[in-house]
């Protein structure tokens, strides 16, 4: 039995840099071995089906052949249909009542203990609030990620050291929800 998976890439084709063709990583993705092959934008979402494979292992092995393939590293996060679904389902905020560019997840590659963002002074941010799940982090940005302060100051390497995390909008974490459902 197979498991629809997304793999999010992280930092690619932004500006010309680090580019890669998403009908070169579909190709990638099934000469890995993956079924039902699917991408989304130009931002790095993929989506596939395998039999086999934790997603750690699957992770590793794509960014393994991306680097072999384009000439650099990308860190790449695998996540199962579950998990993508929990994440929409469990958002802290009124998704259905709010634009899609003013509602973020980043999706870490481990648990974020809540200690780690106890410096920040969230309030300072008001209206824009955040708050964190278990490997994820949402992010209300009424004026867009773009104008965020809060953003700016959530990736500060003080509150990042040792984490791999990529942010997607609302749009997109739907959307991926919808294209791994079983």
């Amino acid at each position: 039995m197979s498991t629809m998976y997304a793999a999010l890439l992280r930092g690619i084709n932004v500006s010309g840099h680090r580019r890669v063709p998403m009908a070169e990583l579909r190709t990638l993705l099934t000469e890995l071995g993956h079924g039902d092959v699917a991408t989304y934008l130009q931002s790095g979402n993929a989506v596939f089906s395998t039999a086999s494979g934790d997603e750690n292992t699957l992770a590793a092995a794509l960014e393994k052949a991306i680097e072999a393939r384009f000439g650099f590293p990308v860190d790449t996060l695998v996540r199962p249909a579950s998990y993508l679904a929990a994440v929409a389902d469990d958002c802290p905020f009124p998704a259905a009542e709010l634009e899609g560019k003013q509602l973020h997840v980043t999706y870490f590659d481990k648990q974020v203990d809540p200690a780690r963002f106890a410096p920040l002074d969230a309030a300072a941010f008001r209206p824009e609030e955040f708050r964190l799940g278990e490997r994820e982090l949402y992010l209300y940005a009424p004026d867009g990620l773009g104008r965020s302060k809060l953003a700016v100051a959530l990736a500060r390497p003080a509150l990042t050291k040792g984490l791999i995390g990529t942010t997607r909008n609302w749009n997109t974490v739907v959307k991926l929800v919808e294209m791994t459902r079983d």
